[in-house]
């Protein structure tokens, strides 16, 4: 990214935003002022976390030495658990208590299975609410875009994940997407979408004014011009896009599902 500035009393002066930050021009030649203070605590931050990372890293070796010379897990697994049955002076069979536990473990899931499908549905209905929710509520996606949210969903939704609670977004390639304005920080629903539209092969198509140049529909057909029996389900996202730019998302929502 570039410096931009400006020139004043025969002198080139860094441009600052309404925050009083500099502004830097990125390659796609949106200007964004950059807070160097949020920056440096970032890389410390970062810093701090690889130094614990690298001294965790070390205690996992060190503790993993202590089984040097045990080439197969399984068998001293094995011979462990036999030891503990007779340590417990258990009369059976070691083969016996293994079928005990096994039991034993198959009525605690049965027990808390509904537990674990309740938990799983409310996972979903997070994952519904705040990845779904985002794209409805979306400012990016009412300002710029053509088309209704939930086709943009269609689209991008796979590229958002939720994690620690929070929304956040990855490119095509599977590199997390961070904000431009909060240096070191995730970006969120709107930022990340401007970026995945501004990469998007087909963006002419969804934003607003945009010239498409995919398929359009040639009339003669039922209601709108669409082809006849065409349904929503079977258009393409290109040919949505075209279809709501030349008669509206009022008639695209009458076409049958």
């Amino acid at each position: 990214m570039k410096l931009k500035t400006v020139e004043k009393d025969g002198k080139q002066y860094a441009e600052l935003d309404a925050n009083g930050l500099p502004v830097y021009i990125h390659s796609d030649g949106k200007e964004v002022g950059f807070d160097a203070a949020s920056a440096v605590q970032k890389i410390a931050t970062l810093g701090t976390e690889a130094n614990n990372n690298r001294i965790d890293k070390e205690k996992a070796e060190n503790a993993l030495r202590s089984f040097e010379g045990i080439t197969d897990p399984a068998a001293a697994k094995k011979a462990l658990e036999t030891v503990r049955n007779l340590d417990d002076k258990k009369l059976i069979d070691a083969g016996e208590v293994e079928q005990i536990k096994a039991e034993a473990i198959r009525a605690v899931e049965e027990k808390y299975a509904p537990l674990v499908q309740e938990r799983d549905g409310l996972q979903k209905q997070l994952h519904d609410e705040l990845i779904g929710g985002g794209f409805v509520r979306s400012e990016y996606i009412k300002k710029n875009l053509s088309v209704p949210a939930d086709m943009v969903q269609a689209t991008f939704g796979q590229n958002f994940k939720i994690e620690n609670g929070e929304v956040v977004a990855y490119d095509q390639a599977g590199q997390k997407l961070y904000s431009r304005t909060r240096p070191g920080e995730p970006a969120n629903v709107d930022e990340a979408l401007e970026l995945l539209v501004g990469g998007y092969a087909h963006k002419d198509l969804i934003l607003k004014g945009g010239q498409g140049t995919g398929g359009g529909f040639q009339g003669g057909g039922n209601s709108g011009g669409a082809p006849a029996g065409m349904k929503r389900s079977s258009m393409s996202m290109s040919q949505k896009a075209d279809y709501i730019k030349e008669y509206g998302n009022e008639a695209f929502l009458k076409l049958p599902q």
